[in-house]
């Protein structure tokens, strides 16, 4: 993992846009919680939230940077949501304190203070580790309920799943199953289903839309085989099908992203999107704001529908 160590200023919508890495004009951070505000890229995504969908970013979006630059630059595009994924260093000045689980107490306090000052919920952490170890993972779901998570993404051991069932309805936590693409352990959604038949409803699908496109799958039909059981998403969309694709802004690629909000809108799916933009990673906000602006239209088109 490598993290850029300079002020990153970006064009978007032919106004200069400065501070979304969370610096002041200064080049300093103000306050205990981070920065002063940026200029907004987006407005978020009012209509999808009539829908109940909840448009978010995957931190790893921003994995050049840190966890408090990556809630300002979801905070910068209207959004109110973000997922936290484990080792990211948590900011500027504290690069040696890496999010996630067995980060120190007070570390906790300042992310949580973080995100209340963003007006930005933490709602999933992941892609994280759940063994077939009880100790190891009360440890997550005892973070998890400390910082309000919701969701824990992962990608567990098939021998893991008694005892994931018994944690879920204890914490009432979700655990998401993962698709990296091929040859990773749920790149098939029948993998998915199977594992989740008979199985708690707060076990089920994290649906990367992108890492299905890079393992030959449509998008469409994958969500159309886990009816009922997606909880959440990594959403993308790709410039083809195949290893090697990249990310584009939403709409402008193949992964027929209309056709995915058209069926999960026909599902009656109420879930978290986290956007996980794997291209331009250093100048990446424009594009995600691209990203904000198409899935609230859709959103609107659906509305109307």
């Amino acid at each position: 993992m490598r993290v850029v160590h300079r002020r990153e200023v970006l064009k978007a919508g032919g106004l200069l846009v400065v501070g979304t890495s969370g610096l002041s004009a200064s080049g300093g951070f103000r306050g205990p919680g981070g920065a002063e505000a940026a200029e907004k890229l987006a407005q978020g995504a009012p209509h999808a939230e009539k829908l109940g969908w909840r448009l978010g970013c995957q931190a790893y979006s921003f994995n050049r940077f840190t966890f408090f630059e990556a809630v300002d630059k979801t905070a910068s595009l209207g959004l109110k949501v973000i997922e936290m994924y484990p080792g990211q260093p948590m900011s500027p000045d504290r690069r040696e304190i890496r999010v996630g689980v067995g980060m120190p107490q007070e570390a906790e306090k300042a992310v949580l203070e973080k995100l209340q000052s963003a007006g930005v919920k933490l709602t999933n952490y992941g892609v994280c580790g759940l063994p077939n170890d009880e100790k190891a993972c009360r440890q997550t779901f005892e973070f998890a309920c400390r910082m309000g998570i919701e969701t824990l993404v992962s990608e567990p051991p098939f021998e893991a799943f008694d005892l994931l069932e018994k944690l879920v309805e204890e914490y009432k936590i979700n655990v998401a199953l993962h698709n990296h693409p091929k040859p990773s352990r749920y790149w098939d959604p029948q993998t998915v289903l199977k594992v989740c038949r008979d199985r708690s409803a707060r076990i089920g699908a994290c649906a990367d839309t992108g890492h299905w496109m890079r393992s030959e799958i449509k998008p469409v039909e994958a969500i159309r085989l886990l009816e009922g059981r997606i909880i959440s998403f990594h959403f993308k969309d790709l410039n083809r099908f195949g290893p090697g694709a990249h990310d584009v802004p939403w709409g402008t690629g193949q992964a027929d992203v209309r056709a995915i909000l058209k069926e999960v809108h026909r599902q009656k799916i109420q879930a978290v999107f986290s956007i996980e933009y794997e291209y331009n990673w250093e100048n990446s906000l424009p594009e995600i704001a691209q990203c904000v602006q198409f899935f609230d239209k859709v959103a609107a088109e659906l509305l109307q529908a």
